[in-house]
């Protein structure tokens, strides 16, 4: 039973790791990455979707996306979408492609995405502690029913613990190699 609280605690924070990493990718530096447009939601056949979903997203060259939509029709949707993300960028409409020029960014928009990237790194230290939290009242449930002694209890404790502070560590890492990405000019 510690074991699988221990194993259960782990895969929750392996996660939290994994969700951080997906969301710094969104984060736009000032390279062209395919990821920036993973949060883009297209109005298409009635439904609302993501681009993904309906277009192929390429990085023709450093400072250029181009997407092209599976149905040339929706071109127009696709354009307007990536408009309204609140990305800070300005696609174009050529025929059935979207191209997104991928603009240099500020010294203060790259200020901003530091911050931003702050904020979503203590979301992902949240969830780790979140996760600590519940593998300790597990076992401590687990020690006052009798299921396990005090000194299993204490030692999974501390193995969770130890994981705990592993995960924060490889959070730390993602946060300040995506940091120096956003504000290498």
């Amino acid at each position: 039973m510690p074991e699988e609280t221990l194993e259960d605690a782990i895969e929750a924070m392996d996660n939290a790791i994994e969700a951080i990493a997906r969301e710094f990718a969104t984060v736009r530096t000032g390279k062209a990455t395919t990821a920036i447009l993973d949060g883009v939601r297209v109005e298409a056949y009635g439904a609302m979707v993501q681009l993904r979903q309906v277009a192929n997203v390429s990085v023709p060259e450093p400072s250029m996306l181009l997407v092209q939509p599976y149905d040339p029709n929706i071109a127009v949707q696709v354009g307007r979408a990536i408009q309204s993300a609140d990305l800070g960028l300005n696609p174009s409409v050529d025929g059935a492609i979207v191209r997104v020029p991928i603009p240099p960014l500020t010294e203060e928009r790259r200020r901003e995405m530091v911050k931003v990237l702050h904020r979503m790194a203590e979301e992902g230290r949240v969830s780790i502690r979140h996760a600590r939290q519940e593998a300790r009242e597990r076992l401590l449930r687990m020690q006052r029913e009798g299921e396990i002694g005090e000194d299993i209890c204490r030692r999974t404790m501390g193995d969770v613990q130890e994981f705990t502070d592993e995960h924060v560590k490889k959070i730390d890492e993602l946060l300040t190699r995506k940091e120096a990405e956003v504000l290498e000019v």
